[in-house]
C-alpha cells in the first residue's frame, strides 16, 4: 500500500495529460514534468509516471500515423474534384481520431481513479518507451 500522498501525486500525474487541450504536445510534457520530479520519492509515482508517458507517447504516435492516412483522401479529393468516395475516407479517418479521442480521455480518468486508490493501472495498447 501506498502513502496518501504519493496516491494524489500519481493522480494529478495522470490527470495532468489534459493539458494536452490547453498546450501542444501538453499530454506528454504533463505527465513527464510530474513523473520527473517525483519518480525518485517513490517507485509508486515512478511505474505510474511511465504507465502515463507512455500511453501518452503511444496515443501520439497513433494518432499521427491516423492523421497521415488521410493526406491521400485530401489529396485525390482536390485533384478529382470533390468525389464523396474520396470525402467519405477522410471522415472515416477523422471519425476513427475522434473515437480514439474519447477512448483516451476515458483510460485517462480510469487510470486517475485508480491511482488514487493506490493501483499501478495498465494502459492498454501501449508501447514501452521508457521501461
Amino acid at each position: 500500500m501506498t502513502h496518501r500522498n504519493d496516491n494524489n501525486n500519481a493522480f494529478l500525474l495522470h490527470l495532468s495529460a489534459f493539458f494536452g487541450y490547453i498546450f501542444p504536445f501538453g499530454a506528454v510534457v504533463g505527465p513527464l514534468v510530474i513523473w520527473e520530479m517525483n519518480k525518485r520519492k517513490s517507485s509508486f509515482l515512478d511505474k505510474n509516471g511511465k504507465e502515463a508517458i507512455n500511453f501518452n507517447l503511444s496515443y501520439l504516435l497513433y494518432t499521427f500515423i491516423l492523421g497521415l492516412s488521410i493526406i491521400p483522401f485530401i489529396v485525390r479529393t482536390v485533384t478529382t474534384d470533390f468525389h464523396h468516395l474520396d470525402l467519405f475516407g477522410m471522415i472515416s479517418v477523422g471519425s476513427i481520431i475522434g473515437v480514439l479521442a474519447v477512448i483516451k480521455f476515458v483510460l485517462i480518468i480510469l487510470a486517475a481513479i485508480k491511482a488514487n486508490q493506490g493501483e499501478v493501472y495498465n494502459y492498454p495498447l501501449t508501447i514501452k518507451f521508457l521501461k
